[in-house]
């Protein structure tokens, strides 16, 4: 069974995949503890007075701590009905849960793409597309696995400082080159923005804007 915050089809954002129609499946639960976060409604991993049936969950229109349980073929029902098919399996932390099984279901359907901290073991299906968002020294004191680093199609590591840039060459020291890395300025500050343009020109990186937030959609 799976912890689903909600389901609607909207336009990923972020990273390779910006401007494709897209189908989210946001999970509930995550316990790393991003400051800025911006869906700390999905942080609880599942109060029971916050449950609400499929029905209502596929209703949501704001954002909201209310969750469903659902297991991975109603899951695939509900997005039948959405037109996109690429599938993006959100949190709140997606691989706090084992994905496997809805990932290879879904993968019958489209494109599946996973966004996740790296602080989890990733289990999902061959095929799947893997963005990893580096979450590194966050309040829930979690550390980002090198399993995930090696796992993942695509870097996107958020930054707010250059603390943050010395963290992702960490990470990337015994990574094989090929797949892209991106920077993402936390919450679209001016100075942040500016430290991922350098660095991006210094390191061959790619600038990723989260253009979801100026189109004005979820």
């Amino acid at each position: 069974m799976l912890r689903v915050n909600e389901i609607f089809p909207t336009i990923q954002g972020e990273a390779t995949w910006t401007g494709t129609p897209a189908t989210f499946i946001r999970l509930q639960g995550c316990p790393v503890g991003c400051s800025w976060c911006d869906t700390k409604h999905t942080w609880p991993s599942g109060h029971e007075r916050k449950r609400i049936t499929i029905p209502e969950l596929l209703q949501k229109v704001d954002p909201a701590p209310t969750w469903a349980e659902m297991t991975p073929e109603q899951v695939v029902v509900a997005v039948q009905p959405m037109a996109p098919r690429h599938f993006v399996i959100t949190g709140g932390e997606p691989c706090a849960q084992d994905l496997s099984i809805l990932t290879a279901q879904l993968i019958t359907l489209g494109m599946v793409q996973i966004e996740t901290s790296g602080t989890h073991e990733i289990n999902v299906a061959p095929g799947a597309w893997v963005t990893v968002s580096p979450k590194v020294g966050m309040a829930g004191g979690l550390e980002v696995l090198p399993s995930a680093i090696a796992r993942a199609d695509e870097i996107k590591m958020p930054v707010a400082n250059v603390n943050d840039i010395d963290s992702l060459q960490a990470l990337l020291v015994d990574r094989e080159p090929g797949s892209p890395v991106w920077l993402q300025p936390v919450s679209q500050g001016d100075e942040a923005t500016q430290l991922c343009i350098q660095a991006c020109m210094e390191n061959q990186w790619r600038l990723s804007i989260q253009t979801h937030k100026y189109a004005g959609v979820r």
